[in-house]
């Protein structure tokens, strides 16, 4: 058995059990829209889509990520608890990198050369450093305004694309040693 058929078969396994915590008296009368819009459907369409949102709200400061996924995943009928997970990708270690490559993305849009300011360096407490964190945040300006969307975009578009092979390869696979015979 491989690893994607393993994969694939915890999948299915695991949607009953999150579907059966819909058995709850106050997510009850919730059940009905939530199965009809695949909110917590774990095949390849509801998964890729959450996947997806979840790499594209992942760029959203904040706690805002998580309700942004959702109410797209609501609207876009992805998978909730994939795009949730999906946005685990922005943290303290990876925020800074990704923010300075949105910098360099937006900043091919925008005319003439665009500069980065420079970070400080941690002194002093925390607070005085996050401080000095959002100050930066804050000069970056234009570029990472357009650069954060355009490369939410591209992580998506890349996971979505991921996803579904990671799905389809078993599928084509067998179809050619079908043919074969």
């Amino acid at each position: 058995m491989s690893k994607t058929h393993r994969f694939r078969s915890w999948l299915r396994h695991l949607e009953p059990r999150v579907l059966d915590c819909l058995n709850n008296p106050w997510l009850r009368n919730l059940r009905p829209w939530l199965d009809k819009h695949d909110v917590l459907s774990f095949t390849r369409e509801p998964l890729a889509r959450g996947i997806a949102i979840g790499m594209l709200c992942g760029l959203i400061p904040g706690p805002l990520q998580v309700l942004g996924s959702i109410i797209l995943c609501a609207w876009l009928r992805g998978n909730v608890i994939s795009a949730v997970l999906a946005t685990a990708y922005t943290n303290p270690l990876t925020i800074m990198p990704l923010y300075w490559l949105a910098f360099q993305i937006g900043a091919l849009f925008l005319p003439g050369p665009q500069v980065m300011p420079n970070l400080a360096t941690p002194n002093g407490n925390l607070i005085q450093w996050a401080t000095e964190l959002a100050a930066w945040v804050t000069a970056l300006g234009w570029p990472l305004l357009l650069g954060l969307p355009v490369l939410g975009a591209l992580l998506a578009a890349s996971a979505y694309a991921l996803v579904q092979i990671f799905f389809l390869t078993p599928v084509i696979r067998r179809a050619k040693r079908m043919h074969r015979k």
